[in-house]
């Protein structure tokens, strides 16, 4: 599995980043708006930091003004993936990106019929939102195994993204059920490599260390 790191908080990709264990970033209206910044001036300095898919998304809207805004972001950076929303306009939208070369993310993705609608439209990848499943009383887990199942039945080339990742337990589930990756918050990324087992061997290791002479 592929981690990408959901943020557009420079600081917070350069870090992860650091780790050498970052392989893309994903970032949506929402985390751009909380960076007071414009979109292109934030998606120039994340291409700097992550040689991987970097997803940039366009205003949900009609097909045609999201085609427009996609293809000058596409040329930022042969890294730019352009994330649609999972409407018809962005199905249309992401069939005539593809026509072009040119990568797509369809997102907000939460049953197996929209996933199909996705890969038939030729989207490189497709984010389900485990998270907001949740919220709605739905089985992530389950939804990722069937369109995990359906892909690989019919020979789609779609990578499945685990989005809306707000605990471990989403990673784990995620992980589990087949998801080619996951795009994870800064907060729980440095959750990661927490476990009490391994901070009370770090201390027993330390104790040790101070009784060597």
């Amino acid at each position: 599995m592929k981690l990408f790191i959901d943020t557009a908080n420079i600081q917070d990709i350069r870090e992860m980043a650091s780790y050498g264990i970052v392989s893309g970033v994903t970032t949506n209206p929402s985390l751009i708006a909380k960076e007071g910044r414009k979109l292109e001036d934030v998606i120039h300095e994340i291409v700097s930091l992550v040689d991987g898919p970097i997803s940039a998304e366009v205003a949900e809207g009609k097909c045609e003004d999201m085609v427009n805004q996609a293809i000058p972001l596409s040329k930022i950076h042969k890294n730019i993936v352009i994330k649609l929303p999972m409407t018809w306009e962005g199905i249309k939208a992401c069939k005539i990106l593809t026509s072009k070369g040119i990568h797509t993310n369809v997102t907000l993705c939460f049953s197996v019929s929209q996933a199909l609608l996705a890969m038939e439209a030729g989207a490189t990848y497709l984010s389900p939102f485990m998270g907001r499943l949740d919220d709605a009383g739905f089985e992530a887990e389950e939804l990722i195994q069937d369109i995990v199942t359906v892909r690989d039945n019919y020979g789609y080339e779609t990578k499945l993204i685990a989005a809306s990742i707000r605990n471990l337990h989403h990673l784990e589930i995620a992980s589990l059920a087949g998801a080619d990756i996951a795009t994870i918050p800064t907060a729980v990324f440095k959750k990661m490599v927490e476990h009490p087992l391994t901070e009370k061997g770090l201390q027993i290791f330390a104790d040790a260390a101070k009784g060597v002479k």
